[in-house]
């Protein structure tokens, strides 16, 4: 799934489209993101030394899981998924531009509204970033 049909899914637009493409492999949605170097987020992050922030790569962790969203009978309707929570994050390499990383997403569990997802992010076999997230699908 390509950015345009990501678009058919996840509201977000430019500059906050933090996925390239998603894939779903065995229950696991696989996400992907060039960091470009251009992004928002880089400008002031460090001069000189351009880091993509912790709180961006959670941000691209999420997107990267909207292939384990399930409206079913109701996709036609538009819905808004809106964080709840953030637990277990950890950082453990930095992510710079240039770097793809590849977002592994796995559903925990679901009590709809909300979706609970474990996801990993790795750059070549260097993980990066970890944790569990959880959001609410809100119908617009």
């Amino acid at each position: 799934m390509d950015r345009s049909e990501i678009q058919n899914i996840l509201p977000h637009r430019e500059p906050m489209l933090l996925v390239d493409e998603v894939t779903l492999q065995d229950g696991v949605s696989i996400g992907k993101y060039t960091v470009r170097g251009d992004e928002f987020f880089l400008q002031g992050h460090f001069p000189g030394n351009p880091v993509v922030p912790g709180v961006m790569l959670c941000e691209m962790m999420a997107q990267s899981s909207c292939l384990l969203v399930d409206v079913g009978e109701k996709a036609d309707e538009k819905y808004t998924p809106y964080f709840t929570s953030m637990n277990k994050v950890r950082f453990k390499s930095k992510v710079q531009p240039g770097d793809t990383i590849v977002f592994h997403c796995t559903l925990l569990s679901k009590k709809e509204p909300f979706y609970f997802i474990k996801g990993e992010g790795f750059v070549g076999e260097t993980m990066c970033v970890s944790g569990e997230l959880s959001f609410a699908v809100i119908k617009e």
